[in-house]
Order: C-alpha cells, then sequence, then structure tokens
C-alpha cells in the first residue's frame, strides 16, 4: 500500500511540472496548423439554403435530367389513369381480392393470399 502512495505522489509530481512546461513549436509549423485548421474550418461553412429553382435543378439531374423527367411523367400519368377509371378488360384488383360477396371473383379466399406469398409454397 506505501509503494502505491509513492507511485502515485511521483505521478503527481511528474504531472505538475508537464502543466508548468510550454511546449516547443516552432513559429511556422505553428503558422501551418492555424492556416490549415482555417481551410478546413471555411469548408465546413453552412452553405445558403438554396432556392426552389436549384432544387428542381438538383432533382432534374438527379433522375437523369428532362427525357426521364418526362418519361416519369407519364408513367404517373398512366397509372393514375389506370387506377381510377380501369379498362373493362381488366378486372378490378380489389373486386379480385374480395370474398365477401358472392356475385365476386374470389381469386384468393381465407388464408389463400398468405400461402401464395409465402417462399417456400
Amino acid at each position: 500500500m506505501a509503494e502505491t502512495d509513492t507511485n502515485m505522489h511521483e505521478l503527481d509530481r511528474l504531472l505538475q511540472v508537464a502543466r508548468q512546461e510550454k511546449p516547443d513549436l516552432p513559429e511556422a509549423l505553428e503558422a501551418r496548423i492555424l492556416r490549415d485548421a482555417a481551410r478546413v474550418r471555411a469548408g465546413f461553412a453552412a452553405p445558403a439554403r438554396p432556392g426552389a429553382a436549384a432544387l428542381w435543378r438538383q432533382l432534374r439531374a438527379a433522375l437523369g435530367g428532362w427525357p426521364a423527367m418526362g418519361g416519369l411523367a407519364a408513367a404517373c400519368a398512366a397509372g393514375l389513369w389506370l387506377g381510377l377509371a380501369p379498362p373493362a378488360a381488366l378486372p378490378d384488383p380489389v373486386m379480385l381480392l374480395d370474398d365477401t360477396s358472392g356475385e365476386t371473383l374470389a381469386l384468393f379466399s381465407g388464408d389463400d393470399l398468405a400461402l401464395a406469398m409465402l417462399e417456400d409454397g
């Protein structure tokens, strides 16, 4: 126990000496470190909030330009049209899954839908 106390007192004395000493750092190195830190800090500065036009440009570029935007708009319009007014040749998908009324075609009744969606089955 006494040996541990001696070691701790010696460590405290060494730490006190280290706190009082000023580290030797060359002036040129300190100037380069501060210059690099200022450059890095400037890179982290918050950019100005882009306007709506800049956001649309970024979205258009991310999707692939005007041709891709045109194709996406056409696909959205076709999906909306088919969803709201399906052709008479196609059955209504909601009616296919509905087995409560006797007059609809029920492809999946009861647990058949869950069994059909299993990967193993």
